[in-house]
């Protein structure tokens, strides 16, 4: 006795076990799905990232400007103190001043204050060397300050980004009883992760530039050291 409706079952449940035979032996191919950094930032939320994205600019902008500048104050003549020597000796003093007026260096500048009052006791020289030396210094260091703030706050700020997504998910949770999902968490949860990474990436930036930076200010410092001590002892050289 044929039943129509068995050999439809039949024949339904067939095609069913062909389409998962079919579905099993086709490889599952992971669709990747990535963040723009745009998308990042409204994770972090506008209140954390915007200071943090301001801080970043400041941050980038001290460390090109003083490293150009620092870089300029360690360019010198290698035979610049030989030739003060020269004329000291030879009592041109109006040519020291020239030659020092045209090196742009710290280092030159400081020389200057110091040609400029030869004549007058060693010791009222070495003042005015040693002043016009800090005032040197005071520029170079300009800004660093700064940058060694940015250094200390950015990951504090990305630590306050990250209380604010925990205190958002745990309300989260707190309001939805029970029946909490992923998906509620994950704005919160998102925020305090990307606010710490944003934070820590921008501090230690800038925490390594500032280091780098007050280094390469200490090498002036101890060329301007140097060049002031062999300047006092041509000064008090029994050739003068």
């Amino acid at each position: 006795m044929d039943f129509p409706l068995f050999a439809q079952i039949q024949d339904n449940a067939e095609a069913a076990r062909q389409l998962l035979e079919q579905a099993a032996a086709t490889p599952v191919v992971p669709v990747e799905e990535t963040l723009s950094v745009w998308q990042l930032i409204k994770y972090g939320g506008w209140y954390i990232m915007g200071p943090l994205g301001i801080m970043s600019l400041i941050a980038v902008y001290l460390i090109i400007e003083r490293s150009l500048a620092i870089r300029r104050a360690l360019r010198q003549d290698p035979d610049f103190m030989e030739k003060i020597k020269d004329y000291i000796h030879d009592g041109k003093i109006d040519s020291a001043k020239n030659l020092c007026g045209q090196n742009t260096a710290p280092v030159a500048r400081m020389l200057e204050k110091g040609i400029s009052r030869i004549g007058r006791p060693l010791k009222d020289i070495e003042v005015s060397i040693e002043n016009a030396g800090k005032l040197e210094v005071y520029k170079l260091e300009k800004g660093l300050s700064v940058l060694a703030t940015i250094a200390g706050a950015a990951p504090m700020l990305g630590f306050l980004g990250t209380v604010i997504g925990m205190v958002i998910t745990f309300h989260t949770i707190e309001i939805s009883g029970a029946g909490v999902e992923v998906a509620q968490l994950s704005g919160g949860m998102m925020q305090a992760m990307v606010t710490t990474v944003a934070g820590l990436i921008i501090g230690i930036i800038a925490y390594v530039a500032y280091n780098t930076l007050v280094a390469r200010v200490n090498k002036v410092v101890q060329q301007m050291e140097a060049s002031s001590i062999t300047f006092m002892e041509v000064l008090d050289s029994p050739a003068n």
